[in-house]
């Protein structure tokens, strides 16, 4: 009688089990800027395919550890075949992480514009380019998913001009007079590399990326022509999620990418940010590290442990965000950046100055 009891016991058991639901894998979005950024177009397929570059092999080891189902790279050099990053996503294959979509459009940086944009009196300088580069592409933005990205779906923003951006802080001589010319401020673009609505066919239904990635807010002169055109860039969002450019998602949403700015800490014009991180379309997860938290205390206002980033002279800056709309359940969240005797932790510092940002949302 009791091996009865004990046998119905376990098949109520397994029964139970079965009836009910399974719980869905938490989808990981992440960002990471790779730095793997090269001196000349061609360079970074060079190094890629070579399989003998340190610094490539730390941003593989990296990004395969994470695991993540979407990631947004930045600095990352566009060629018009996407043969960089095809052959980037070759390697990760090779090391477990196969990303079979890829997304690589042409990003304003390096794209000449025939004008004198950063006022320095000449033309066809790096500075005069849409954005910071030497050539077309230089440390552009990519997107890798494990799930299929529809590419019918994809808005492009990197066109859109400064000026059009409504409340644009467009830099002027003190007489207010347009800097450095009416000319330049007409041509000039709002992103640095571009600004990316990414729709992706995810498990659950789809889920929209939102990716960017900023230009410094410094590197300038009193007219702060960078601090105010990093301030528009992260300003945009907002402005889409408004619906100025068109509809905007209204759930399952993510932003992801580097806004080059530290909501208390560093150069720039830090309301930017703290608007982003405070909007209630959005929830701020906080992602933290060990390596960050135990990287020294610098006197910064923000928290160590949330840092994104190690620069020599502006010091350890969160930079790098993963912001996920409202709607999603939050289940875990963190900055890859081992603290010292961790597993990982040489592979974090040698990839980038960056560390990679992930997210787990509840579907």
């Amino acid at each position: 009688m009791i091996r009865a009891c004990a046998l119905l016991g376990l098949i109520l058991s397994v029964l139970s089990c079965l009836a009910a639901p399974l719980r869905a894998e938490p989808l990981r979005v992440a960002s990471f800027n790779t730095e793997l950024q090269r001196q000349g177009p061609g360079l970074l397929l060079r190094d890629i395919e070579r399989g003998e570059d340190a610094q490539v092999a730390a941003v593989i080891a990296v990004i395969a550890r994470t695991g993540a189902d979407i990631l947004a790279l930045q600095g990352i050099d566009w060629d018009h075949e996407g043969r960089a990053l095809t052959a980037l996503a070759d390697r990760l294959d090779a090391a477990g992480a196969t990303y079979p979509y890829r997304l690589a459009l042409r990003p304003n940086s390096g794209l000449a514009s025939g004008l004198d944009l950063d006022g320095d009196g000449a033309q066809g300088g790096s500075g005069d380019a849409q954005g910071y580069g030497a050539f077309t592409g230089q440390g552009g933005i990519a997107v890798l998913s494990r799930f299929p990205i529809l590419r019918d779906g994809v808005r492009d923003f990197s066109d859109l001009p400064w000026r059009d951006l409504p409340g644009a802080l467009l830099p002027q001589y003190p007489d207010g007079s347009p800097f450095p010319s009416p000319e330049a401020l007409a041509a000039q673009r709002l992103s640095s590399t571009g600004h990316w609505i990414v729709p992706i066919d995810a498990p659950g239904g789809v889920v929209t990326l939102l990716t960017f990635q900023a230009g410094p807010p410094v590197f300038d002169g009193a007219e702060d022509r960078n601090g105010r055109r990093n301030h528009d860039e992260i300003a945009f969002w907002r402005h889409f999620l408004d619906g100025v450019f068109g509809p905007p998602p209204q759930a399952r949403f993510v932003i992801a990418g580097g806004a080059n700015l530290d909501p208390d800490d560093g150069a720039g014009r830090h309301a930017a940010i703290r608007a982003l991180l405070t909007d209630p379309r959005l929830t701020d997860p906080r992602p933290a590290s060990e390596g960050g938290a135990r990287a020294g205390d610098q006197t910064h206002a923000g928290p160590d442990r949330l840092d994104t980033v190690d620069w020599d002279g502006p010091g350890r800056l969160r930079v790098d965000y993963v912001l996920p709309s409202s709607d999603w359940t939050v289940e875990g969240a963190g900055v890859v950046w081992p603290g010292p005797g961790e597993p990982g932790r040489e592979a974090a510092l040698r990839a980038s100055r960056h560390r990679l940002v992930w997210v787990d949302l509840g579907r």
